[in-house]
């Protein structure tokens, strides 16, 4: 069982626990993107294993009246055993997806050739069933947006979370602040529609509002579980808002980082240890 301090954040150990959650949040107008936590398996044992999960989550989405759908990091289904391992999970993955969205998550920047190949493809393949991310702090996005902007499906622009070498991602803020401005407006003035404001910076998000105002492009925004959710149900009563969960046994490391990365969950855990 999640400790209380942990569930703010995760949304169980098991699937039912998810869907449940899922249901939960829909019926406050919020769509849920379900995440199983796993990463950086290096055998294609655990890899195959996480895709038979997602497989039997997508069934059990698809027999349900739930919003939701689901995000798969690479590493996780294999791509750090071997490419051909994660292209069979990830095209498995594509193929159980009947009316369920999938979505593919950006890694590190070793990752970038592989997860936007495999995305091409599958995207085609899948008449535009298939998202992935783009990371505003990596000086090569600009090109893959071109790259992006005339296929099918959905893209998530967020600002980057890893600690890419300084020749390849902006390093300050303002930069990387400035970079995802300038996405956005290639992405609402370029893109048909699919784009994914993935940030919880309520500078980006109105942002992103203005340009839909401007341009009619539709978008949705997409924030993490346990974050600004006030301004999540706010958002909800006017714009497209997806909530992305994660869940599952490997809960403990992504709570840490959670806690960590922003002063105000560090001081949410620190009030829960405390009982205050």
């Amino acid at each position: 069982m999640i400790p209380p301090i942990a569930s703010r954040f995760v949304a169980g150990e098991t699937p039912a626990e998810a869907l449940e959650y899922t249901r939960d949040l829909n019926q406050r107008n919020v769509n849920v993107i379900l995440n199983l936590l796993g990463e950086h398996y290096h055998e294609r044992g655990p890899a195959d294993e996480d895709a038979e999960v997602y497989l039997r989550l997508l069934e059990d989405i698809e027999r349900s009246d739930l919003s939701a759908c689901v995000s798969v990091k690479p590493s996780q289904v294999g791509l750090d055993v071997g490419t051909h391992v994660y292209r069979d999970n990830m095209e498995r993955i594509a193929d159980a997806a009947d009316d369920t969205f999938v979505w593919i998550d950006m890694e590190d920047h070793t990752t970038t050739d592989a997860t936007l190949d495999l995305f091409e493809q599958l995207t085609l393949e899948h008449d535009g069933g298939v998202g992935v991310c783009v990371q505003a702090n990596l000086k090569r996005t600009k090109e893959d947006l071109e790259r992006l902007a005339d296929l099918p499906g959905k893209v998530r622009l967020v600002k980057g979370a890893y600690d890419e070498p300084p020749e390849l991602a902006y390093k300050e803020k303002e930069r990387v602040n400035a970079a995802y401005r300038e996405y956005l407006e290639f992405m609402f003035e370029e893109f048909d529609g699919g784009i994914a404001v993935g940030s919880h910076d309520p500078a980006m998000i109105e942002y992103a509002t203005e340009l839909h105002d401007e341009y009619g492009t539709d978008f949705e925004i997409q924030m993490l579980m346990g974050v600004r959710e006030d301004a999540q149900m706010e958002l909800a009563e006017e714009y497209e808002v997806w909530q992305y969960v994660p869940y599952g046994g490997k809960w403990m490391s992504y709570f840490y980082r959670r806690a960590m990365e922003r002063k105000e969950n560090l001081l949410f855990a620190a009030r829960a240890v405390l009982g205050r």
